[in-house]
C-alpha cells in the first residue's frame, strides 16, 4: 500500500463492502473492539491502548483496541464496542461517527483457537475529546495508520514456544510492539483498504 490513508478514502472503501461474520463455536465467547480513527496534521491515526498488567489475563500488557466481552445487557456487538470504550477510556462513541463493521476474527493464543470471536467496528472522531483511561488501561497511544499500512514500522515479536523460537509479525509504535490479534486485525483492515474494485 503506497497511498496515504485519509478518512474519506477509508469511508468510501468500507461502506462498499459487507463484513465476513462468524458465529464461533457453540458456547464460545464473543467480544467487540473499537477501531477509532482521527485526522491530525494531515495524518490519520488509530487509537491503541496498552492493557494494564494483570495476573491471569492472557493479554496482560498487550497493545490492543478498546473493547471487551459482550454483556447480556448489550443490544448488539456495536453496543458492546461503545460501552467498553466508554468504560476503558472515557470516550462516548455515540457522539462520534460510526463508519463500518469489519470482518470477525477468531482469537488465537500461541496459534491455537481460544473459542472467542471478536468483531471490530470502525469509528471516526468528530472532535478531540479528552480521554480518561480506567484501571484496565495503562496507556493510550495514537498510532500512524499509513506508516503501518506501508510497512514502515514492521518488526517481529520473538517467543520461546515448546522449546522453539517463534517470530510473530508486529508493528513498532512509540516504543511499543503491536502484535498478535491486534496486528492481525490491522493487517486485515489494510487489505480491505488496498483491495481493488
Amino acid at each position: 500500500m503506497t497511498t496515504d490513508l485519509n478518512l474519506n478514502s477509508i469511508r468510501s472503501r468500507l461502506t462498499r463492502r459487507d463484513p465476513v461474520l462468524h458465529d464461533g463455536p457453540a458456547g464460545g465467547r464473543i467480544a467487540a473492539v473499537a477501531v477509532i480513527l482521527r485526522e491530525l496534521d494531515g495524518q490519520t491515526q488509530v487509537l491503541l491502548i496498552r492493557r494494564a498488567e494483570r495476573e491471569g489475563d492472557p493479554w496482560s500488557g498487550h497493545m490492543a483496541f478498546p473493547g471487551g466481552h459482550r454483556d447480556p445487557g448489550d443490544a448488539d456487538l456495536l453496543s458492546t464496542a461503545r460501552r467498553e470504550t466508554l468504560e476503558e477510556v472515557g470516550l462516548d462513541l455515540e457522539r462520534h461517527e460510526f463508519i463500518a463493521r469489519l470482518d470477525d476474527h477468531a482469537a488465537k493464543m500461541r496459534g491455537r483457537l481460544t473459542g472467542m470471536v471478536i468483531s471490530p467496528f470502525v469509528f471516526a472522531l468528530r472532535s478531540a475529546p479528552s480521554l480518561t483511561p480506567n484501571h484496565e488501561v495503562a496507556e493510550v497511544v495514537w498510532a500512524p495508520l499509513s506508516r503501518m499500512a506501508r510497512g514502515e514500522v514492521d518488526t517481529d515479536r520473538e517467543f520461546s514456544h515448546d522449546g522453539e523460537l517463534v517470530h510473530y509479525p508486529a508493528y513498532r509504535v512509540d516504543g511499543h510492539v503491536v502484535w498478535g490479534l491486534t496486528h492481525r486485525m490491522l493487517g486485515a483492515f489494510f487489505e480491505i483498504l488496498d483491495a481493488k474494485g
